[in-house]
């Protein structure tokens, strides 16, 4: 097996690890002064505008978006490293447009709304959100309650979703609803909902720790025509794993980055502090913490490209995917706790972006899925074999 990624895709990371060093790890002083003062993690809309302007400079925009809608149309194997130098800062930021709903909507529009919603969020012209989670139904979809109704030319949702991101600038959310209740998972449905539309409710913002805020919205008789169906009626489960699965690998190439920063915060440190008359470097505690850093950051980066290969070519990649999302966000977590545990007190101040670092890894395990159910897939899958 050749485990050397080709010219362009390693000529595209180090375009990257620039991008990441010259324009995104300088804003962490002042996006940690923001979250100290309360007002959140995340970069404003004016912070984003150079940012994705920078991208379109570079070539960074749709990478992995289809050549007739605009993009560069890279394979997942070539996202991995992308994400892995994007996971390296502490600031949020994700290549436009996000993977994610991008690959749902690619997967399941209609001619028009490919020309309403598709082409113009692959453009950079409209941002989205999705709405899944529910207040008594996370990870098990089939749980859910949002009830979606057709009477005559439109349908009339009811119900209520939780723990959406980017509600504030979102210009339509991807609504996930049951239409048929009997089937379970089988008859969900897929939505498209455009901003200000009656019965769409946002409630309220929650801030979450790592800097971020999730919203809650009410849908309340929310009225829509039969055209903003996404995709096929009760089939909505199958585009919606698919996202799912997009974003996990994302996360887990993140956690790479994430890890390898630590590491390297962690072991320019142990050279310079003394403690008892050595360097923290010639404690073994610290040298174990560090080797068994750069173990386990191999290790993810080699079941992220695995899983990633086997996805372009077209293979059932749930349980890899799975592992890798378990693997990589509870390495990334245990290595920052120790790149904490080393650096001491200063390890604990806000001024460092390793807090803020932590509080995003932390909650990746929860997010699209909870370590325990991706645990529960992967030996399901095994004991059924």
């Amino acid at each position: 097996m050749n485990f050397e990624l080709n010219e362009e895709f390693r000529m595209l990371q180090e375009l990257v690890a620039h991008f990441v060093n010259d324009d995104l790890i300088p804003l962490e002083p002042a996006l940690l002064h923001q979250d100290m003062s309360g007002a959140g993690g995340e970069l404003s809309a004016d912070a984003l505008m150079p940012l994705n302007q920078k991208c379109r400079e570079l070539g960074l925009w749709g990478l992995d978006v289809p050549e007739q809608f605009g993009g560069a149309n890279l394979p997942a194997l070539a996202m991995v490293g992308v994400n892995e130098e994007v996971g390296r800062s502490a600031v949020p930021f994700h290549f436009p447009p996000d993977s994610p709903n991008l690959h749902m909507l690619i997967s399941s529009v209609t001619d028009a709304q490919r020309e309403k919603y598709l082409l113009p969020y692959s453009r950079g012209e409209t941002v989205s959100a999705i709405g899944i989670s529910e207040p008594g139904a996370g990870a098990d979809p089939a749980a859910m309650s949002t009830r979606a109704e057709l009477h005559g030319d439109y349908w009339v949702l009811n119900g209520r979703k939780i723990w959406i991101s980017k509600m504030d600038m979102a210009d339509f959310t991807i609504v996930m609803a049951k239409t048929d209740p009997s089937k379970g998972r089988h008859g969900i449905s897929a939505f498209l909902v455009d901003k200000d539309t009656p019965g769409f409710i946002v409630e309220r913002k929650i801030p979450m720790i790592g800097g971020t805020k999730t919203y809650e919205i009410l849908l309340d008789n929310c009225r829509l025509h039969k055209d903003q169906l996404l995709g096929e009626i009760n089939k909505g489960f199958a585009p919606m794993q698919l996202r799912l699965s997009v974003r996990r690998l994302q996360m887990a190439a993140w956690c790479i980055g994430k890890a390898r920063r630590a590491v390297e915060m962690m072991a320019a440190h142990a050279q310079q502090r003394v403690t008892f008359g050595l360097p923290l470097s010639e404690r073994q505690s610290v040298q174990w913490w560090i080797a068994d850093a750069e173990t386990r950051i191999h290790a993810c980066r080699l079941m992220c490209q695995h899983a990633a290969w086997k996805l372009d070519c077209g293979n059932d990649v749930r349980t890899e995917i799975s592992m890798a999302k378990v693997f990589g966000t509870e390495m990334a977590h245990d290595v920052i706790d120790h790149a904490m545990q080393c650096l001491g007190a200063l390890g604990m101040t806000k001024e460092m972006p390793l807090q803020l670092m932590a509080g995003q890894v932390r909650t990746m395990r929860i997010y699209d899925g909870p370590s325990e159910v991706h645990r529960w897939v992967i030996a399901r899958n095994r004991l059924s074999q």
